[in-house]
């Protein structure tokens, strides 16, 4: 079992675009959701995945358990799907020795950009890149579950 401990941001600005290091194309969809657990495939340009069960609903710092599994598995799961298939490319930019994970969405999400920064460390605003926004941390509207169920939230429409 590992531990998920990440921050969520909006993204204010197309800055960080000239800083990306890889660009990951995922196609992901859950299975089942309800408050506090989800239950995720996710396949990663076309050529791996990985089934993941999230558990909690601190807003920092939630189980997560993660398996690589067949991509013909992943594909037969996607039938099962509930709610939308999330398209989203990921681009890992590094700002002041951290990793965060730009998601840029398509599809009905398209517009949606969200920024990921997974650690366990306190980085303190001032360390925090210029081209984040507002901080979504634990606003639930903005986990992918809900993307899948929902829809973009109204305040990053």
């Amino acid at each position: 079992m590992g531990k998920e401990v990440e921050r969520k941001f909006l993204v204010s600005s197309p800055a960080w675009r000239d800083k990306v290091e890889a660009e990951i194309r995922i196609r992901q969809f859950y299975v089942a959701a309800q408050p506090g657990r989800t239950v995720r495939v996710r396949i990663s340009d076309g050529r791996s995945a990985k089934l993941t069960l999230k558990f909690g609903d601190r807003a920092r710092e939630r189980d997560e358990f993660e398996y690589s599994i067949p991509l013909a598995e992943a594909q037969e799961l996607m039938a099962f799907a509930i709610g939308r298939v999330i398209e989203k490319t990921r681009h890992h930019v590094r700002h002041r020795g951290y990793l965060y994970e730009v998601d840029v969405f398509g599809g009905k999400l398209a517009g949606l950009v969200i920024a990921e920064l997974e650690t366990p460390e306190d980085v303190s605003d001032e360390m925090l890149p210029d081209w984040l926004g507002r901080e979504v941390t634990g606003e639930s509207r903005f986990y992918n579950a809900s993307l899948a169920l929902g829809g973009i939230p109204e305040i990053a429409a």
